[in-house]
């Protein structure tokens, strides 16, 4: 059995073993593409006026394009390999032009929004102010992944690096941070600026780990013994220093991911009611709390205390959960007292999809009404034959009535009636004097618990 698992081992690790590394190729690579200066540095320019444009007019395609276009990932990965290899001196120039493209990338697209006639905020722009665990684990598989292809001599000219490049998606969220600074939002701007440095750390941490433990590249030798430590101490405080905030942020953002699945999983669970929908759940990690808006039917305070109640078995001890419940007018005030602290871009969400939830609610309840008008007078013309046998049909529907000095809407019976088949006189009288309207008319509006019930005789 020992044996079995040996074979199979080496069989993987066969499989798995990097035997095109070129080393040498690659720190020259590396080296090349750190420095920003000349065409590089136009193209980087004309890049962020593109990914600018794509956020702009919302195009996903554009911004791909940008991203694309953008040569940013040259001096991460340089970051990541000056590290690893302890070239202090890559490490120095990586940094230096890392600063430059990023100050380059910001003014350029700060100034293309102070200019452009379209503020409007766009979903594409929205999905770079606010960065999640899933934008840390494709940072760090796309920095492997670059580094990884780069070393091989048969994937180096493949479409890895521009994968890399549209996965990690440097480029928008320097962008987002240039409209944060053109609008005064600076929440935006540090959101995106957030969700870059993500970006960028986790990318210099990948390409470190490729370096150090894939293809194992040889480290800078020092003469001078003390000199090896020295540099060694900057490298080893430099890794430290940047790590640590995005490990400490990564914490937050695992603990703030996990509560807000728990409370998505609470009211998928526990709060989904018949006949009652939910608008929108809006977690706040910060306030240990979250407000759940619901419309239709009302939910019985006692439902809501005994759900409440559960939030313990799905380890949501100590959060507030506030429920909020009721027609439109009520919903629209409750909404804005909750928005106050929201920012824009779920302020605007909330009030959007209220809307959309309003007018679906209102589509529903007409639509309800006329099918409701249609079945009561299928089941209303039976019994009313058998009482006045003269009724031949009758039409229930919601309609607009119409007199001289006004116009409003009221549910309308119309009744027909069967010629009077005999010689009388009584035959050229009006239905009125044949037909018991009155009558009719009190057994309609008790039957059908309409008491504004119009009735027409035909």
């Amino acid at each position: 059995m020992k044996e079995w698992f040996g074979k199979i081992r080496s069989s993987v690790a066969g499989l798995l073993r990097l035997d095109d590394v070129e080393e040498k190729a690659v720190i020259v690579s590396v080296e090349q593409s750190v420095e920003f200066r000349g065409a590089k540095l136009w193209v980087l320019i004309l890049a962020v006026f593109v990914a600018s444009l794509g956020l702009n007019v919302n195009s996903a395609a554009v911004i791909i394009g940008a991203m694309l276009i953008s040569p940013l990932m040259g001096p991460i990965i340089g970051m990541g390999l000056g590290v690893g290899i302890y070239d202090f001196g890559l490490l120095r120039r990586s940094w230096r032009n890392y600063l430059i493209a990023t100050a380059f990338s910001i003014v350029t697209a700060t100034v293309y929004f102070l200019v452009t006639p379209v503020a409007e905020v766009q979903s594409e722009l929205l999905a770079r102010t606010s960065p999640t665990i899933y934008d840390v684990l494709i940072a760090l598989c796309g920095g492997l992944a670059g580094i990884v292809a780069l070393s091989s001599r048969s994937q180096r000219t493949g479409n890895v690096i521009p994968g890399v490049a549209i996965a990690t998606a440097l480029m928008p969220p320097l962008c987002t941070v240039g409209f944060g600074l053109a609008t005064a939002n600076w929440s935006y701007a540090a959101g995106a600026m957030y969700l870059f440095l993500i970006n960028t750390i986790f990318i210099v941490f990948a390409t470190l780990i490729g370096v150090v433990f894939i293809m194992r590249f040889r480290k800078h030798e020092f003469i001078d013994p003390a000199q090896e430590r020295r540099v060694k101490r900057i490298v080893y405080a430099t890794v430290l220093i940047t790590l640590l905030p995005a490990i400490i942020l990564t914490v937050g953002m695992v603990r703030e991911n996990t509560f807000e699945q728990r409370v998505r999983d609470f009211v998928k669970q526990e709060m989904e009611f018949s006949g009652t929908s939910i608008v929108s759940c809006q977690p706040d990690y910060d306030t240990r709390s979250f407000s759940l808006v619901l419309i239709g039917d009302d939910v019985d305070s006692a439902v809501i205390a005994s759900r409440r109640e559960r939030m313990a078995s799905y380890n949501l001890d100590g959060v507030t959960m506030n429920v909020v419940q009721g027609n439109a007018n009520t919903l629209s005030k409750e909404l804005q007292r909750l928005a106050v602290t929201k920012t824009d871009a779920s302020r605007q969400t909330e009030i959007v999809l209220t809307k959309q939830s309003q007018q679906l609610h209102e589509a529903e309840q007409q639509l309800k009404s006329y099918t409701e008008t249609e079945s009561l007078a299928s089941s209303l013309l039976p019994e009313l034959r058998i009482l006045f046998p003269q009724v031949e049909s009758i039409i229930i529907a919601k309609g607009q009535y119409a007199s001289t000095d006004t116009t409003h809407h009221q549910i309308v019976a119309v009744i027909k009636i069967a010629p009077i088949k005999n010689n009388t006189t009584t035959s050229r009288h009006s239905p009125n004097n044949i037909l018991p309207t009155d009558r009719i008319t009190q057994w309609l509006q008790q039957r059908t618990g309409i008491p504004a019930l119009r009735i027409a005789y035909e």
